[in-house]
């Protein structure tokens, strides 16, 4: 009985690394991101080479500028989405498979990318999708068009919006940091 015990606990120990398909793919799912944003990137440089053509009339120039401030908005968006991927990617790791060395042992690794529990992880990745959220929010407030005084409103209280949420994040990042300094003087 102990055998078949000991072979189940190995075996459901074990199961933890199906959890590698979802690091695979969520890392593939952000080089891809990464690599159609640069290619963005690429391409609006290529158009914004052409804003310095003296035959462009002022509204072409007005269209192209417009354009080339929407493309970057969206250029920014792919990156952080492609962070998501990349910051989950390696968490779910760190969580299930193993710790990443490089990213404990140098000083110059980013804090982002060690992942101590699923609280951690969640956190790290709700701070990534609010900046994506503001970055989307930005973009449509760019080409949108106030027709009417509650547009406007509606335009304001979204920015309202945010920077409460801007401000609850830094608060509770304030509280939790506070909190762990009381628990290493305490013990």
């Amino acid at each position: 009985m102990k055998f078949i015990e000991q072979l189940f606990e190995g075996v459901l120990w074990n199961s933890r690394f199906v959890v590698l398909t979802a690091v695979i793919g969520s890392l593939l799912a952000g080089f891809a991101i990464f690599y159609m944003a640069t290619v963005d990137v690429i391409y609006l440089f290529q158009h914004a080479l052409h804003y310095a053509d003296s035959s462009l009339s002022e509204e072409a120039r007005k269209a192209l500028h417009d354009s080339t401030v929407s493309h970057i908005v969206e250029v920014v968006d792919g990156y952080l989405l492609a962070t998501v991927m990349l910051i989950f990617s390696l968490g779910l790791y760190e969580l299930f498979i193993s710790d990443i060395d490089q990213a404990h042992g140098s000083k110059a690794a980013s804090k982002i990318m060690v992942i101590n529990s699923l609280d951690d992880l969640k956190s790290k990745l709700a701070k990534v999708i609010l900046m994506i959220l503001i970055v989307t929010l930005f973009e449509e407030a760019i080409t949108m068009h106030i027709a009417t005084p509650l547009d406007l409103v509606y335009l304001g209280a979204s920015i309202a919006l945010v920077a409460l949420a801007l401000y609850w994040t830094h608060a509770s990042e304030s509280h939790a940091a506070s909190g762990d300094e009381g628990d290493k003087a305490g013990h």
